[in-house]
């Protein structure tokens, strides 16, 4: 059995159940505000509510939950299970599952009974261990029912996206986010450019009436996501890398030019700061409301909609490991100019801060969290433009850096001995025997990533490509169209799918 939310899933096989006869248990009708306690700042409510609705409830009552994900389209549930998050360094942290007080979740009862349990845990200061196995669960222990978080009073924010040169980057990040209280980056690489998020609170008494509508969560016109996916897949094609590094640039430019959807006033854009209450600036889905037919208008990775199509490598790194890695990534734009244009097409790469938590499968120290979006082929053996340099840069970050997998993003190699990090894995995995001692909440991929057996690589023809396997021979990459298995350009420990020029007058190969 494992459980399924309203709008979407994980990118993984966290939400796959097992066999021709696994459930699937939906959500779509837990989806109630149970209370809001406006003298403690307490919301309770289902575990299928989205994000829209909580901050929509709790703003009427003139509070609010101080850090969220940006995607309004979440549910509460779905947002625990993973351990998704904001971006912050300050307070409690950036993780929703650290402003949990309360949870409630139904878990398999014994063969003697036959009947399922209620559990209701709570975290009232100490450390309890049920409690901190189920603020991040996977989805193993059971079904959250219903939480209940802790809010604040409404506040104001202030927002200034600033574009600088990249060339101090790798200093400015274990510092910028001390500095602002919602601190992010969205960087691109290959135009040596990052947009820092200069996002504080303010005054209530500060005018503006701010919003963040971003374009990327905005109802889109069904035909002008199919026009965009194939203009990408004939760049793939045909190797037009420089289409790609155009329409990347006008991308970022048409992005930084329209303060990524933020208005003054709910309409329009007349200069930062952009001041806003809480609840209009801290994430978008645009996408969500109204009409919504895929026929006309859809969200951007709506599966009805032959638009975007995409693989995510989501990886959080110590802070103190930081510096390193933006320097290695910085080394391969450099060595390879253009590799990394893909990237604008998708925004960049957000990068976010994250503190440590006390959840067993929780972030373990403040960290700073990658997250790269790129594009994936239909034809699982198809290789991408510049398949190495991304390959590489997901390699660096989970074997060179130690860096820990986002549980609802990522490929399977992001995912190989993850579990070894985490200090307090096996009291996780005491909760998980205690809860579902016959594993009915498990599934053959939640077992592998859990390391309860064996079988996140799979080693077979194309395998890399898929991010299924680290290659290791020629054929786990597309040897037919000049795809071979070498190391690393900077990582050299790295194994990575490179195109390789094959000369017309002999068999011998050189590395372009």
């Amino acid at each position: 059995m494992r459980v399924a939310t309203r709008y979407s899933h994980s990118i993984p096989k966290l939400v796959c159940p097992d066999g021709e006869d696994g459930l699937i248990i939906s959500t779509e009708n837990l989806n109630r505000i149970v209370n809001i306690d406006k003298e403690k700042m307490l919301v309770t409510v289902e575990s299928g509510v989205t994000l829209m609705q909580l901050i929509d409830e709790a703003a009427k009552s003139g509070l609010a939950l101080p850090y969220t994900p940006y995607w309004l389209g979440l549910t509460i549930g779905g947002l625990l299970g993973t351990g998704a998050h904001g971006s912050t360094l300050w307070a409690d942290g950036s993780a929703i599952h650290d402003h949990v007080v309360q949870m409630r979740i139904v878990t398999p009862g014994s063969h003697e009974d036959g009947y399922a349990t209620v559990r209701t845990l709570e975290d009232n200061g100490e450390l309890d261990g049920e409690m901190m196995a189920a603020k991040v669960s996977l989805g193993v222990l059971g079904v959250i029912s219903q939480v209940t978080l802790k809010l604040q009073p409404m506040f104001k924010r202030s927002v200034t996206f600033l574009t600088k040169n990249d060339s101090d980057l790798s200093d400015q990040v274990a510092t910028f986010g001390r500095q602002h209280e919602f601190a992010d980056m969205i960087w691109y690489p290959s135009q040596n450019r990052v947009v820092y998020r200069i996002d504080d609170r303010v005054s209530s008494n500060v005018s503006g009436n701010g919003l963040w509508d971003h374009p990327g969560f905005r109802a889109t016109p069904s035909l002008a996501l199919i026009a965009l996916r194939l203009t990408e897949e004939l760049q793939e094609a045909t190797g037009d890398i420089t289409g790609k590094c155009i329409g990347g640039k006008l991308t970022t430019d048409i992005l930084i030019n329209t303060a990524y959807g933020l208005t003054n006033n709910g309409l329009l854009f007349t200069g930062y700061p952009v001041i806003g209450y809480q609840n209009r600036l801290q994430a978008s889905g645009g996408c969500l409301t109204g009409l919504i037919d895929a026929k006309i208008t859809a969200c951007r990775w709506d599966p009805r909609v032959n638009g975007l199509f995409f693989h995510q490598t989501t990886i959080s790194i110590a802070l103190s490991k930081a510096k390193d890695f933006i320097q290695d990534i910085q080394k391969l734009a450099s060595i390879a100019a253009q590799s990394l244009c893909g990237l604008d097409i998708y925004n960049g790469i957000l990068m976010r801060y994250v503190t440590g938590s006390n959840a067993y499968i929780g972030e373990q120290e403040d960290s700073l969290e990658f997250d790269i979006t790129y594009y994936r082929s239909k034809d699982p053996k198809t290789p991408r433009l510049f398949e190495d340099v991304l390959e590489e840069i997901e390699q660096m970050a989970v074997f060179k850096y130690g860096g820990l997998p986002h549980w609802g993003k990522n490929r399977n190699v992001a995912f190989e001995g993850a579990i070894k990090e985490y200090k307090n894995a096996g009291e996780f995995l005491k909760v998980k025997e205690k809860y579902d001692p016959l594993g009915l909440f498990s599934s053959e991929w939640t077992d592998q990533v859990l390391g309860l057996r064996g079988g996140l690589t799979i080693v077979k023809e194309g395998c890399a490509l898929e991010g299924l396997c680290v290659c290791s021979e020629d054929i786990h990459c597309a040897p037919e169209k000049g795809y071979l298995c070498r190391p690393g350009k900077v990582f050299q420990d790295a194994r990575v799918c490179t195109l390789v020029q094959v000369s017309n007058q002999s068999s011998s190969k050189a590395e372009l």
